[in-house]
């Protein structure tokens, strides 16, 4: 993508997709002075609260889709499964990042395949596309394992974990392209979330360690420890020659195992993290806050960590509606509850940010 110029206050920042990544995200761009508008189809759409004006209509609507972008000087977009026929109906000289990295990230196989050549480590992995190729899959690289589908999956949604053949013959095999990876040994799960300016600056946040609960995060930690510290460097590698491969423009996440023989590549979202939340109170700069700044043109903000240990903690379900409490806890809790409707199970309605004494 060719540099633009700053985009100058009063512009306005398209954002593709209503979830609570959306609605942090024009919060941080209304600060910076940008107007904001939305697009997704109908549902609970938290991010119309922080937009100036929000579409509610369909991916497919390619008459709402040009009106949405007549409005914008800049399109981004909050998660990874837009769908790409949604994306190409957005003029290309509007789209920050490059809707390249949204193609492989929406499919397991090629994002594997694309970090390989970049040198990463993954899981051992096989293409499935039927039962047959699962019972192949399962005797060549073993159990235990997991199946995923190739696209749309996320938060542990579209995953069978597999403890045996005799439980992989058990499976009612989806019918769609899936693959199946063998389970990792790892002392620890991070992330490498970075921003990459137009201009090729990177700038990377520290790494927490990663707690997950049914296939969803459910916490974070800083300092992430000895065993994830050692791996950094050669994820980060990883990581930058991502972002440089793709011309990536924006904030970029890779997640990773640690394992005895180092970091393995897990995923790739191209789009702010919910790891990296902490960001908020916890960086010089926040993640979101230097993804508007990347879209924009303007000079990447500092990622330096302010304090001396953080802990980000989901709000999942149901816990969202007593959540007030925890302002009355001693230390120095920050509240984000995003504003859903509904709390049903499993679903991330906040999150909470504890901070300890600032770095001296």
């Amino acid at each position: 993508m060719a540099t633009r110029a700053p985009l100058p206050p009063g512009s306005t920042i398209g954002i593709l997709g209503g979830g609570q990544l959306g609605r942090m995200l024009a919060m941080s761009a209304v600060q910076l002075g940008y107007r904001c508008i939305g697009y997704a189809p109908a549902g609970d759409n938290v991010a119309a609260s922080a937009c100036d004006d929000f579409f509610e209509n369909g991916w497919g609507d390619t008459a709402a889709l040009a009106a949405f972008a007549s409005q914008c000087d800049v399109v981004t977009w909050e998660f990874e499964n837009v769908p790409l026929a949604a994306v190409d109906a957005i003029p290309a000289n509007l789209l920050t990042p490059h809707p390249k990295a949204l193609g492989v990230a929406q499919d397991r196989l090629q994002e594997k395949r694309f970090v390989e050549e970049l040198g990463a480590r993954c899981a051992p992995y096989a293409r499935v596309e039927s039962e047959e190729d699962l019972a192949r899959a399962v005797e060549r690289i073993g159990t235990p394992g997991i199946l995923k589908t190739a696209r749309d999956g996320y938060d542990g949604k579209g995953q069978w974990r597999i403890a045996s053949a005799h439980e992989a013959e058990g499976i009612r095999f989806p019918g769609r392209p899936c693959v199946y990876e063998g389970m990792v040994d790892f002392k620890a799960e991070f992330s490498i979330i970075l921003a990459r300016a137009s201009d090729g600056t990177i700038r990377i946040w520290d790494s927490t360690a990663n707690t997950h609960e049914g296939g969803m995060l459910a916490v974070s930690l800083l300092p992430a420890g000895p065993t994830v510290e050692a791996q950094l460097e050669e994820a980060r590698d990883i990581a930058r020659k991502t972002a440089n491969s793709l011309g990536y423009v924006g904030v970029l996440t890779l997640e990773f195992f640690a394992t005895a023989n180092g970091p393995i590549f897990n995923e790739m979202a191209p789009r702010v993290h919910n790891s990296g939340h902490w960001t908020i109170e916890g960086a010089a700069t926040s993640q979101f806050e230097n993804h508007i700044r990347a879209i924009c043109e303007l000079p990447l903000g500092g990622t330096e960590t302010r304090f001396a240990a953080i802990e980000m903690r989901n709000i999942v379900g149901e816990d969202a509606l007593s959540a007030h409490h925890i302002l009355a806890e001693e230390g120095e809790p920050h509240l984000h509850l995003y504003g859903k409707r509904e709390a049903n199970a499993g679903r991330k309605m906040g999150h909470v940010t504890r901070v300890s004494h600032a770095k001296p």
